[in-house]
């Protein structure tokens, strides 16, 4: 199951914020203390909670005698006493996010949703993903969807990158393809946080590049690849405005001719 729970607590109860000005409330009210320690206390008025705390520093909870909460956060305390419990439960809880098929777990029957990576809403097993992937319809042999990532090609891998690593699919393509623009030496497909193509003479020579979304669809005059992206085409040294100029001087050559063919 997943690791993150809600709390829910119910009842008839006395609720007192404290800050900058004093609140207090009275009334059959509903807490919920998130995992990250928000608090809301909702009544049967509004979408709006009657009090609340986003992310406090500690949260306290005591079941004798009805139940109290106390939840602080600088110099603000939310408290809230139950003088009639009707309700106080621990709830799994995980992110919702759109369902992308059935978890292939052997023994989970929970559903696989896209939030923050993937995620499965039954077991809680958790996956990666590139924020520009997009899910393709075929699955791996072990039950997990691919996905299709663009880093120079566009690479169809297992969204368990222990099953099929996007990294070692980059790193066949175009480890040592490039040459680095500072030194005799080649550039290497690494992973730095993200993945970038980095000289094989580090430290001494320190160049790297982050390798970006797209597709290489040519060379710079700089003499690195160009990328192919949604902005447009761009250098693989992201500094670098020689591919965009480039492109502006293809286009304008193209422009002229096309006004010459007219006349």
């Amino acid at each position: 199951m997943p690791d993150d729970s809600i709390r829910v607590l119910a009842g008839d109860c006395t609720v007192i914020a404290d800050g900058t000005d004093r609140e207090e409330y009275r009334g059959r009210v509903t807490t919920i203390v998130k995992p990250d320690n928000t608090v809301l206390v909702h009544d049967v008025d509004g979408y709006q909670p009657v009090a609340w705390l986003t992310r406090a520093d500690s949260v306290s909870s005591d079941r004798e005698d009805g139940f109290t909460l106390v939840a602080k956060k600088d110099t603000q305390t939310l408290r809230v006493a139950a003088h009639v419990q009707d309700g106080f439960a621990t709830y799994p809880a995980s992110s919702a996010g759109t369902p992308v098929g059935e978890c292939p777990g052997d023994d989970c029957t929970g559903v696989l949703v896209r939030s923050n990576g993937i995620h499965c809403v039954g077991c809680g097993d958790r996956y990666a993903i590139p924020r520009d992937a997009t899910l393709r319809d075929d699955r791996c042999d072990c039950g997990l969807p691919r996905m299709r990532v663009e880093r120079g090609l566009a690479f169809h891998v297992c969204l368990d990158r222990g099953c099929e690593s996007l990294d070692d699919a980059v790193r066949e393509a175009f480890d040592r393809e490039w040459d680095c623009p500072n030194c005799e030496g080649d550039l290497l497909i690494l992973r730095r946080g993200g993945l970038i193509a980095g000289c094989e003479h580090y430290p001494d020579c320190d160049t790297g590049f982050v390798v970006p979304t797209g597709v290489v669809d040519g060379e710079c005059a700089c003499g690195l690849p160009t990328f192919d992206t949604t902005t447009g085409t761009r250098c693989l040294d992201a500094t670098c405005d020689r591919a965009r100029a480039g492109t502006l001087e293809s286009e304008a050559t193209a422009e002229e001719g096309s006004v010459t063919a007219e006349h």
